[in-house]
């Protein structure tokens, strides 16, 4: 009975967090959110979600409330970003730990793996509140319009217009692991061997590179398009990274999803200092790499410089 309970805490903190770092693209800004939002209830002596509780009220209510807050003033801070912005990427060991982290539960959702996270963050923080409390936690539109100060239908066309724009982006929707592993290892052996042609015939026409950087490391300041480019922006990224092993260039998931990630160092472990890591995310589509997810700001690595540790 006590297990039960606990899986079921487990998978509620989860969802709560899944659905903070939706809407704020943060993983600290999710951790903060239910850090503030279990302390409210711990003073008011509210009780916790419960089943057929409506999910617009109680804790998942209150999350969704702050979570909208931080996602309207994170819009004002990205006015000032350097290049694309890209959420905080959650990069787990691809054996995971005997106890299930949050975090790797949350990477299990469909529209957590990057590709659909960076479609999702470039709408205005009204439809992507909307369109993530409505579709993915059965908010009415009725429960979203108090917590944006609008009315019921204006909310739901918020959540029409997201899904729209959603579905226009098609990102490129998850493969099974070993697909994009065997993607991934040919890339690197192309790379290494210099060969641009056997290169280029593992991407995708359409193939994009996005970086992000805030301009405090070196990647594209807007997005790359189509093979060509594609493939020397790839090979002048290698200059960096000369001699690429398994100790410096290690196989990760990103967001639920083979990636990989350049340490900083030769000796195995990952760098403290987040200015020397590099975290690649991929989708595939077609059989073919079409979009690279090339995260570079230090703000966004300062948790996996510390946590990530040779396996």
């Amino acid at each position: 009975m006590e297990e039960a309970f606990t899986a079921e805490s487990d998978s509620r903190h989860a969802r709560l967090l899944g659905l903070a770092y939706r809407l704020t693209g943060s993983i600290a800004d999710a951790e903060a959110v239910l850090r503030q939002a279990r302390a409210r209830f711990a003073e008011t002596g509210n009780v916790v979600d419960s089943p057929g509780h409506d999910p617009s009220d109680g804790l998942s209510g209150a999350v969704g409330r702050l979570s909208v807050d931080r996602a309207l003033s994170g819009a004002a801070r990205r006015e000032h970003y350097v290049g694309p912005w890209l959420p905080e990427p959650i990069v787990t060991l691809e054996v995971p730990a005997r106890t299930v982290d949050p975090l790797e539960r949350i990477t299990r959702a469909e529209d957590v793996r990057m590709a659909a996270l960076r479609v999702l963050q470039q709408l205005t923080p009204e439809q992507r509140i909307a369109l993530v409390l409505h579709e993915n936690f059965g908010v009415p539109f009725e429960g979203i319009a108090g917590m944006l100060g609008c009315t019921g239908p204006i909310a739901g066309q918020y959540a029409s217009r997201a899904r729209r724009i959603m579905s226009e982006a098609r990102p490129p929707r998850r493969v099974p692991a070993t697909e994009q592993h065997e993607l991934v290892d040919a890339m690197l052996a192309a790379l290494v061997a210099g060969d641009q042609w056997r290169l280029a015939r593992l991407l995708h026409p359409h193939v994009s590179v996005h970086g992000d950087s805030d301009g405090k490391a070196r990647t594209a300041l807007r997005p790359v398009h189509g093979r060509d480019k594609v493939t020397r922006f790839l090979f002048s990224l290698m200059r960096k990274y000369p001699s690429p092993t398994p100790s410096n260039v290690r196989s990760v998931l990103v967001n639920g999803d083979p990636g990989l990630l350049l340490t900083g160092t030769s000796d195995g472990n990952v760098s403290r200092d987040p200015a020397a890591v590099r975290v690649v995310g991929f989708a595939v589509r077609d059989g073919c790499v079409a979009e690279i997810h090339d995260i570079v700001n230090p703000d966004k690595l300062s948790r996996i410089s510390h946590s990530t540790t040779r396996g």
